[in-house]
């Protein structure tokens, strides 16, 4: 179900949008949780460690491909607000060739520099054998992981959240099931969750494709339209390689993290894994209303409405911080059973409980604001001051709180727990005065 933006009752648009991309977040998130509680409860510390490294590197590649399908998504909400259909046609077209040819130099990327990546991140030894075979594995799932991205940026860009939910919900039951098959009875480990989450992208991608070739898909494409564009290749990138570098250097950020955790040993690396994965459900509220927000804006400012445009910015930022208190609040309250439920570890409990008490709470708050004014940003077309915000957040604020706080300061794995929780509020500070200034009013579209 497509959604105009340009007119109607913004906070519930904004929550109508974001509601399905949430879901469908958590569902797809609902992958990677499945993989290392299954693998946690019948492999252990080892195959949960590494599940998390291997995965940092996954979302490292394909960086790529969210930020071409985010570039593609903020040009078709545009072209729809301004009513252009021959633009919607190009960008699509043009989309769907760049994310192509993308998945298969990424397939290639980690299949050659996976291990080295991994030695890099300093696994422990006994983890770093499953880790490779996990990355390996789930490389050859990355031209799903592309397509299935590009045609719901298309559809995400027109307005319609709700068709990529109902494909993620038809793959999770397949996964999950799939995933205690291979590595309980079939005893293939941390190899056969890898297996498993390929075969449901696969799903997932199938099901997109079908909306595509099956007449349903709105815009109609030919062969000739797969061709790319010039003008819709030159807007697509100038969007889609900040959010790429963004992404990129966000993920480079995690691994390094992963890599600072990993020194600790084996327990608080376990434990930073579970509490990194209970933060990026919390973090998927932000993300959602993020994305409501980047497609409303894109919208209006397509049909030149900048005071609607602006008005999903400051409902946006009230939408999370109301979203993000409901999240946390239970996560505060059951923390104990929230890490158990991945690892029943004494030690590994009660490093996890330490972090999620420290970097899920209050930091939430800055972070909802700073999300929300970045996808504002990236909406009007301006994700160079997105990426720059995004890197001060990422690299100048936890990466060297992190470091100053457990080394500098001797604070140790608590450092790095602090290090994350006070990174959002230089960054949140910046997009306020962005989007005061009314600089974005004036980019060129």
């Amino acid at each position: 179900m497509q959604n105009d933006f340009t007119r109607g009752n913004v906070p519930a648009l904004l929550m109508r949008f974001a509601i399905p991309i949430f879901l469908a977040n958590l569902l797809q998130a609902c992958y990677s949780i499945a993989d290392m509680a299954i693998v946690g409860r019948l492999v252990g510390s080892a195959g949960l460690t590494a599940i998390d490294n291997a995965s940092r590197i996954c979302f490292l590649i394909t960086s790529l491909c969210a930020g071409i399908s985010i570039g593609g998504s903020v040009l078709v909400a545009q072209r729809k607000g301004a009513g252009d259909r021959q633009g919607l046609t190009e960008a699509t077209g043009t989309l769907f060739a760049l994310t192509a040819i993308a998945s298969i130099a990424m397939t290639v990327i980690c299949e050659v520099a996976g291990k080295p990546m991994l030695i890099a991140m300093r696994v422990p030894p006994e983890a770093l054998p499953p880790a490779v075979d996990y990355l390996r594995t789930i490389s050859l799932g990355t031209i799903f992981v592309f397509g299935y991205n590009s045609i719901c940026g298309v559809m995400r860009g027109l307005g319609d959240s709700t068709s990529p939910l109902t494909y993620v919900a038809c793959t999770v039951l397949i996964n999950i099931a799939l995933d205690i098959l291979f590595v309980g009875p079939l005893g293939l480990g941390v190899r056969g969750a890898a297996i498993a989450t390929v075969m449901s992208e696969a799903i997932s991608f199938c099901l997109a494709l079908s909306s595509v070739v099956g007449g349903s898909f709105p815009i109609k494409l030919k062969p000739s339209s797969l061709i790319p564009r010039r003008e819709s290749l030159g807007k697509i990138l100038s969007i889609g390689i900040p959010q790429t570098i963004q992404m990129t250097v966000l993920n480079l950020s995690y691994a390094i993290s992963s890599g600072l955790f990993n020194s600790y040993g084996i327990a608080v690396s376990a434990a930073a894994g579970i509490g990194l994965k209970v933060n990026t459900v919390v973090a998927m509220v932000c993300w959602a209303v993020g994305q409501a927000v980047m497609t409303m804006a894109g919208q209006n400012l397509g049909a030149k409405d900048v005071r609607r445009a602006a008005s999903s910015a400051r409902w946006g930022i009230v939408v999370a911080l109301a979203a993000v208190s409901v999240a946390v609040l239970p996560i505060q309250i059951f923390t104990v059973n929230v890490v158990s439920a991945f690892n029943g570890d004494a030690s590994v409990v009660r490093e996890g409980v330490r972090y999620l008490r420290i970097a899920c709470s209050l930091n939430f708050m800055l972070y909802a604001v700073m999300y929300v004014l970045d996808s504002f940003a990236t909406g009007a077309g301006d994700s160079s001051f997105a990426m720059m915000n995004a890197m001060l957040h990422s690299v100048v604020m936890r990466l060297c709180l992190s470091v100053l706080l457990s080394i500098g300061l001797g604070m140790g794995c608590v450092g790095l727990y602090w290090g994350e929780s006070l990174s959002p509020i230089l960054s949140c500070l910046v997009g306020i005065g962005y989007f005061a200034s009314g600089f974005w009013k004036r980019r060129k579209r």
